[in-house]
């Protein structure tokens, strides 16, 4: 007859560093004969398991280990203070476990380990606060539907050092294969900011979801840990595209390659900081009726007006609205303050045509040169090669 002895409790204790769990526990016994060491009670060995981390303030952003001492690891289970658990895999040999992700800063663990002969024992740390915490801003929200060029976009609230480490755990994924590569900048806010962008503009119907799996990685000297996962989604909606012509002053909507409508229009002052900006743009939002005001873009008191229509394409304040005030222009001559101005029926005809994420494609020799790729989503102006080799991974 076969029987198990009881289980009984195991003791933690520190050997240099490593949490010792000394676990008859971990070995499932069989005896009963009458003549077994002492006296017919089991006498197995004392097997034990090691966990690589240790006490309340443990070091984080590394994985969590468990090795058996003998034997094979059947299980591990490593919760965090949330309920949240690590995955993991055992290696070849049996022996050893290791987690795929980190352990984050200023988190409760328990690990749970089950051998294959039905042993269990359990082990608890803590890893140190953290001293700084960086957080970030996704763009697009989550289940957006956006044009066919709006890049995902993560700003960070503290400096990023670590960029390779931290571009390893920005997990893109889309419904048809779609080729990107991440690019980091400075963003207009003077922040650490990284995009993602495909090679070309996205087909439409693609869905693309972004997982940062940031939880438990550092951003390096200056900017702290994060201590979160975050993750947005989107959809593309129809391939449209808005091309703005400063040499015949015309804004052209285009469906599918095909034009849906043509319309007279009067671009900025050529020659000066009036100029409108040149190149691949992006629609950022549709803001309404905004109060423009010519100072906060370094134009003086030239201007302060209530505005209809806007529609955001720059952070240094280029826009395409209604500006009935310049109507004598429009289809003749640049004549705004670096805006793309409209009479009001067609800018309200345009605005309700488009979609944040769509490209104004802005052609003509009145530009006062290119858009660069910090101010707002001007990374299209770059090739794709230029584009590549600003990602932290190149």
């Amino acid at each position: 007859m076969t029987r198990t002895r009881p289980r009984s409790p195991f003791r933690t204790a520190a050997l240099a560093g490593t949490a010792v769990l000394a676990a008859a526990a971990l070995t499932a016994c069989s005896g009963g004969s009458g003549d077994a060491k002492g006296g017919g009670k089991d006498t197995a060995p004392e097997t034990r398991i090691s966990v690589n981390l240790s006490g309340s303030r443990a070091k984080a952003g590394g994985p969590v280990t468990v090795t058996l001492a003998e034997g094979r690891l059947q299980r591990v289970t490593v919760t965090d203070s949330k309920g949240a658990t690590l995955g993991g895999t055992v290696s070849a040999d049996g022996r050893t476990w290791t987690s795929a992700r980190v352990a984050a800063p200023g988190t409760g663990y328990t690990v749970e380990a089950r051998s294959a002969d039905g042993g269990t024992a359990r082990a608890d740390f803590a890893t140190a606060a953290p001293d700084r915490v960086n957080k970030l801003t996704l763009a697009p929200g989550r289940n957006s539907t956006v044009g066919i060029a709006h890049p995902l976009s993560i700003v960070f609230d503290h400096p990023v050092r670590n960029r390779a480490e931290v571009e390893k755990h920005l997990k893109v994924t889309t419904s048809n294969g779609t080729v990107g590569s991440w690019g980091w900048m400075e963003d207009w806010s003077g922040k650490d900011r990284v995009d993602w962008r495909p090679k070309e503009y996205w087909k439409p119907g693609t869905k693309v979801t972004l997982k940062a799996e940031l939880n438990g990685v550092d951003s390096g000297r200056g900017g702290g840990w994060f201590v979160r996962d975050y993750s947005t989604d989107m959809t593309i909606g129809r391939n449209q595209v808005v091309a703005v012509d400063l040499d015949s002053h015309r804004l052209k909507l285009l469906r599918d390659g095909r034009e849906v409508r043509d319309i007279p229009m009067s671009g900025g002052t050529p020659g000066g900081d009036k100029a409108s900006w040149s190149g691949r743009t992006v629609l950022m939002s549709k803001e309404g009726t905004i109060n423009m005001r010519s100072e906060t873009v370094g134009l003086g008191d030239a201007y302060d007006k209530m505005v209809d229509y806007s529609m955001r394409l720059t952070w240094s304040g280029m826009y395409a609205h209604a500006a009935p005030w310049n109507a004598r222009h429009m289809g003749n001559a640049n004549r705004s303050s670096g805006c793309i101005g409209m009479d009001t029926p067609d800018a309200r005809w345009v605005y309700e045509q488009v979609r944040v994420g769509d490209p104004f494609e802005v052609t003509g020799g009145d530009a006062k040169g290119t858009q660069a790729p910090n101010n707002g989503y001007g990374e299209w102006n770059l090739s794709w090669a230029d584009w590549q080799a600003k990602s932290a991974l190149r």
